[in-house]
């Protein structure tokens, strides 16, 4: 099980962090780059390239402004991509927008503006499909979460009124 994360800009890095930590939750490797679609494209090809070639499963891609390198990634690859839209302007609608409005037959599943935590389990999800070790993990994390959720709030709310 092997997953990317490749994002556009080193002052990312905070946002995008949430990825990795998910995925270190669940034991999936996990290899992250730095690079551009619009500034170093012949880069990212050849990366693309190196991701096939090794078998990595699913792309997690983040991008801010035109945020174009999720779309480039998916239009270079068969590997599953999850973009996740950066705010850098427009409380990120503008990188939103242009990561879900993708063309027909290219697609990128797209999450939340700055939820890099959901592109991990969303590739966590897209794995658990293959590997029953990852489906039961996932299972037991979805468990777990109730039952924490629950034991929080078993109590009535005090309004404090």
């Amino acid at each position: 099980m092997k997953v990317a994360i490749i994002f556009g800009s080193k002052s990312d890095t905070e946002k995008i962090k949430g990825a990795a930590v998910c995925l270190n939750e669940f034991g999936i490797d996990y290899q992250g780059y730095i690079l551009s679609a619009h500034r170093v494209p012949e880069k990212l090809e050849e990366i693309l390239v190196e991701l096939e070639a090794n078998n990595y499963e699913v792309i997690i891609a983040g991008a801010g402004l035109a945020a174009h390198l999720p779309g480039v990634i998916a239009s270079k690859t068969i590997i599953p991509v999850i973009g996740i839209p950066i705010n850098a302007a427009f409380e990120g609608m503008d990188s939103l927008l242009s990561i879900v409005q993708m063309p027909k037959s290219i697609p990128v599943a797209t999450v939340g503006v700055n939820n890099s935590y959901n592109a991990g389990m969303l590739a966590v999800q897209i794995l658990a499909v293959k590997y029953p070790e990852l489906k039961e993990k996932l299972h037991k994390y979805r468990r777990e979460m109730k039952e924490k959720f629950l034991k929080e709030n078993e109590n009535f709310v005090d309004f404090g009124l």
